[in-house]
């Protein structure tokens, strides 16, 4: 059962993947006050969906793209979120303990977060792996 979905347009075919433009709205986009307050984001992400179906898609096709199961979402949450906070706030207070300065602990700090990002990035295929999303073709 898929618990996130979003709606977006084809804009690649690429042997088996198809490459799908979706409009992500932060969590306060729906506030009616938005267009006072200003903190509201919209942007374009660019999602790359594996499917034997490729040659069913066509560029400027509507789209519904969806994680196949709930704990798929949960999972990309900690591995782009938590632990990159948990490594900063371990590498802070470790180098405080050991005697650095404030302004070296936070480099270390940010140091350590780029590091887990670069151990993301070096383990995409294994983690594109266990995130799979489905895609459904819109009907009009």
């Amino acid at each position: 059962m898929a618990a996130v979905k979003h709606c977006g347009e084809v804009v690649r075919i690429d042997g088996h993947s198809v490459f799908v433009r979706m409009t992500v709205n932060s969590a306060c986009s729906a506030c009616h006050a938005k267009g006072v307050c200003g903190a509201s984001e919209q942007t374009d992400k660019i999602v790359e969906v594996e499917t034997a179906a490729a040659t069913d898609f066509q560029v400027g096709d509507s789209v519904e793209v969806a994680l196949m199961q709930r704990d798929m979402g949960s999972t990309s949450v900690v591995l782009a979120y938590v632990v990159p906070f948990l490594v900063l706030a371990a590498v802070l207070v470790g180098a405080i303990l050991l005697g650095a300065s404030e302004g070296m602990a936070a480099l270390l700090a940010l140091v350590g977060v780029a590091l887990w990002y670069v151990v993301l990035y070096m383990l995409r295929d294994k983690i594109k792996n266990k995130i799979k999303f489905i895609i459904i073709k819109q009907t009009k």
